[in-house]
């Protein structure tokens, strides 16, 4: 049996693990249970009723957080001419077209999100074997194929997260940093299960969301009631 670190036998003290917390419950926790000597993201990981494999089981979409999730976010753009010009204003990182393509099949990955116009997207499906597997191939399912690059770029800046299930069915989410407030963190987590509720695919038969779990970087799983997350995201 592996022995325990100083900081799992103090959480053993201050937590259930077997328990099911109500949200408020379960975002206090993660804050108080939070020993890093650094700002640690608050992530949530819930288990849909899906079966990914088939494609018309798979959840994804994108959502802004109202209070971002409090990582600078590096955002690239395949774009020419004004909508060039659009996303630069905006504050895009890297703007280019053929060029930033040549760079990208180099080696270079500086960003964390690509947007791309329609008209670039011949180009740019070049880059799928490069793009596709670090899940940074713009999609117009996400908004990051559009011609509107200005909103696109300010929302992505301003904090929206993209969400998708992986092979089990779960979805991995960053909702903000250990030190935001409580009141902002329980913001963000209701709207991401708003997104994913809106995001149930037809064919999902029986209980939708299986699990909901809310952990900080190098803290414990604190696990949520996905009764009461379900009608606090239907009533906000």
């Amino acid at each position: 049996m592996a022995k325990l670190t100083k900081h799992e036998r103090e959480w053993q003290t201050l937590y259930d693990k077997r328990r099911l917390y109500e949200p408020e419950e379960a975002v206090r926790l993660v804050k108080s249970l939070s020993r890093a000597r650094f700002d640690e993201s608050v992530d949530v990981a819930v288990r849909l009723g899906v079966d990914p494999r088939h494609s018309d089981q798979m959840v994804r979409g994108a959502v802004v957080l109202p209070h971002g999730t409090g990582k600078p976010v590096r955002v690239a753009v395949f774009a020419k001419g004004e909508k060039a010009k659009e996303a630069e204003e905006a504050g895009a990182d890297i703007v280019g077209a053929e060029d930033l393509i040549e760079r990208i099949q180099g080696g270079w990955l500086e960003f964390d999100t690509a947007v791309a116009t329609p008209d670039m997207m011949g180009l740019v499906g070049r880059l799928g074997k490069i793009l596709g597997p670090r899940g940074l191939m713009p999609n117009p399912r996400t908004g990051t194929v559009t011609f509107e690059v200005r909103q696109a770029v300010r929302e992505i800046k301003a904090g929206k997260v993209e969400f998708r299930t992986e092979k089990a069915g779960i979805v991995h989410v960053p909702i903000g940093r250990v030190s935001f407030s409580e009141t902002a963190l329980l913001e963000n987590f209701t709207t991401l299960m708003d997104a994913l509720l809106k995001a149930k695919p037809q064919a999902a038969k029986g209980q939708y969301v299986r699990s909901v779990t809310i952990s900080s970087t190098m803290g414990p799983g604190i696990h949520v009631n996905p009764v009461t997350v379900t009608k606090m995201a239907q009533t906000a």
